[in-house]
């Protein structure tokens, strides 16, 4: 699995009826791209993946392998809960040209145990063929870094994580702890530059979908060992993610997409749109990140 760098997870585009507006999506795939994107993601949780529909989900997956044009590998997200609807949904993209899944863990009340869980991604790979990348989001099913390396280790197509829920520390342990093949990526969008300086292989985290080129310069900082740029990057990223983040995540990346030209549409309902108080925030901050560059 060749991926790497900076993959930001787009929004998806929804009309007022809540229908998905596919015309929409090429203008952010060809937006993000030309910030520097190495890659993209569709339908995680900043695409709000976890309302999607079966059938409009392959559409969405169709009309951005369309518009990537094989320009950047793109990454497919996966939100259910049960192992059949994790394959079924892999299984609807695999006449794509799709680089791997982004797969969250069963998260519904009831919690798989660790055998069980390492069994459904075992299954999910082997049915679908496509490489797997586990989503570790959800506070009740948050797979610890022990488990998550054994399922990497055991399961041969489970080729990365993507760490998220803000816990830096957890993410240290797993990059320590996982073997050097694995791709870890970052989804800790307020230490996104600890993160790189820590070895993340990239980023799957909405601060890249509200801000993509400052992060991509970021990341080539990091790169090149100028840590200095880094944190300037840093302490300008920061009040921007302190400005979106909220149970309306998605709708306050849209609004910093919109103030930047692109037109990415609504959220689905029930998640509203950024109010007038986020709206307030994110505009400043977003302009100090942009001067920045």
């Amino acid at each position: 699995m060749d991926l790497q760098g900076i993959i930001p997870p787009m929004t998806t585009p929804f009309r007022a009826d809540g229908d998905i507006e596919l015309k929409l999506v090429r203008g952010q795939v060809d937006w993000l791209i030309g910030e520097g994107a190495h890659g993209l993601a569709a339908g995680g949780s900043t695409g709000e993946g976890h309302a999607l529909e079966s059938g409009e989900y392959h559409d969405l997956m169709a009309a951005t392998c369309d518009a990537a044009a094989g320009r950047v590998p793109v990454v497919a997200g996966i939100i259910v809960d049960s192992t059949r609807a994790a394959i079924q949904r892999g299984k609807a993209v695999r006449d794509l040209k799709i680089a791997a899944l982004q797969v969250t863990p069963v998260h519904y009340l009831f919690r798989p145990d660790d055998d069980a869980m390492v069994e459904h991604f075992r299954a999910v790979a082997g049915e679908t063929g496509l490489p797997i990348i586990i989503y570790n989001v959800v506070p009740w099913t948050y797979l610890s870094p022990e488990l998550l390396v054994r399922i990497m280790r055991e399961v041969p197509g489970v080729a990365g994580v993507k760490q998220s829920a803000g816990d830096l520390k957890l993410f240290a342990d797993l990059m320590i702890t996982a073997d050097p093949r694995s791709r870890i990526f970052s989804a800790v969008d307020a230490l996104l530059y600890s993160s790189f300086a820590l070895g993340a292989h990239g980023a799957i985290a909405a601060i890249l979908t509200a801000a993509p080129r400052a992060v991509r310069v970021l990341w080539d900082a990091v790169q090149r060992g100028d840590h200095a740029r880094g944190r300037v990057l840093h302490e300008k990223l920061l009040p921007l993610w302190n400005a979106a983040v909220g149970d309306n995540l998605p709708a306050c990346t849209r609004h910093a997409q919109k103030l930047q030209g692109v037109d990415v549409g609504l959220p689905r309902a029930p998640m509203p749109p950024a109010s007038e108080a986020q709206r307030k925030a994110i505009e400043p901050a977003l302009k100090a990140v942009l001067a920045e560059l």
